[in-house]
């Protein structure tokens, strides 16, 4: 059965030519003219894409992308923004709402036929089973204190394993109250991991948690953690926990975990969910000693045999005196994977563009690091397909 597209734009004329084209591909074709006609066709027709345009006279693109986002029905029916408008913050805005794609007219046809067979086969993708792997490949990153950038690490190579393979890839700050990715990268809803531990964990459902990730224009959805302290601390949240990453690892091939420190009072919940796990150090004698005892206890709970641990050496201020990756290894009876150097600069500029660090100089040598590490974890699912 051929698959069904919903074009919605005021535009007759599009409508007709897009329609036209759409229909000489083979896909099935309907139309709204206005954003109340599309939400109510979209429940009825149940397409499996939908094409929007944003300057409508009743409701905006933006308006009615939510209110599909809000629908049982539409919540991940991939959406393509069609729209005249071309500014970076239109885009931002556009994907803030909740499509999945963005493309501004006028375009080759060949172009938006491209972009709607992509989105198409990203949903066979994400709904189907997965070719390797029954679940998604879950991998944690924590740290033995904080401050050692095990945030930053998790953010930005989910964007380098995204990017390397195309694999469809979920972050997650597992850490209630102690959230930085939406302050850091100024995005809306950090509340989604807050709002998820209140329900009962038998209500946390593919759809419930769907609703609550961020989409971003760098291809990765995001589940925020608030920075606001919160009532959490009082929660038993541990079934709810569980129930987050169950769901998480049936959403996506690849999902990446910001743990925080070894400190987490739902520390064995999370684990026990984990195929790999990553710990962050640095090359300082203390730092490195508190690391030689959270390895020694992730070992005792089954990490290095058979789940995969990983340790990762970033170096954050630039030092004359730092332990070599050598003296590193001896002390904690383990190799380290990679060493990543000081990039005060490159960091600044990012915080200060409000972007992952990954996307200031892609060719520098902190980037190249994180693709390296992206590169393994491909390596990885491969074998084990």
């Amino acid at each position: 059965m051929p698959e069904k597209i919903l074009i919605v734009d005021d535009d007759l004329e599009t409508l007709r030519l897009v329609g036209l084209m759409l229909q000489r591909q083979g896909y099935q074709v309907a139309l709204a003219h206005n954003g109340a006609e599309a939400l109510s066709m979209a429940r009825n027709e149940q397409p499996d894409l939908i094409v929007l345009d944003i300057m409508m006279p009743d409701m905006d693109g933006y308006e009615v992308t939510r209110r599909l986002r809000n629908e049982t029905a539409t919540t991940v029916t991939p959406i393509l923004m069609f729209t005249a408008k071309s500014q970076v913050d239109d885009k931002v805005k556009g994907y803030e709402s909740g499509v999945d794609d963005y493309l501004t007219k006028p375009v080759h046809p060949a172009e938006l036929v491209a972009h709607i067979k992509a989105l198409l086969s990203r949903v066979k993708v994400r709904t189907g089973p997965a070719p390797a792997l029954d679940r998604g490949y879950t991998l944690g990153v924590i740290a033995a204190k904080g401050g050692l950038g095990v945030s930053t690490l998790a953010l930005n190579l989910a964007l380098a394993v995204h990017e390397r393979t195309k694999l469809s890839t979920i972050a997650a700050e597992m850490r209630p109250s102690q959230g930085t990715w939406a302050i850091d990268l100024k995005l809306t809803n950090p509340e989604g991991l807050n709002n998820l531990i209140h329900c009962r964990a038998a209500d946390i459902t593919t759809t419930v948690v769907e609703k609550e990730l961020v989409r971003t224009t760098f291809g990765v959805r995001l589940l925020l953690a608030s920075s606001r302290a919160r009532e959490t601390d009082q929660l038993n949240y541990g079934p709810q926990m569980e129930a987050i990453l169950q769901q998480l690892s049936m959403m996506a091939q690849m999902v990446i975990l910001d743990i925080g420190t070894s400190f987490h009072p739902m520390l064995d919940r999370i684990l026990s969910q984990l195929n790999e796990i990553i710990v962050i150090t640095e090359p300082q004698p203390s730092s490195v000693e508190r690391t030689r005892l959270l390895i020694d206890d992730l070992v005792a709970r089954g990490f290095g045999k058979p789940k995969l641990l990983t340790v990762m050496a970033i170096n954050r201020v630039r030092a004359d005196v730092v332990l070599s990756a050598n003296q590193i290894q001896e002390k904690i009876g383990q190799s380290i994977a990679m060493m990543v150097p000081p990039a005060p600069e490159q960091a600044f500029y990012a915080a200060t563009r409000s972007i992952p660090l990954i996307e200031i100089q892609k060719e520098g040598l902190v980037s190249q690091q994180f693709y390296r590490m992206a590169d393994m974890l491909a390596q990885r699912l491969q074998t084990q397909g």
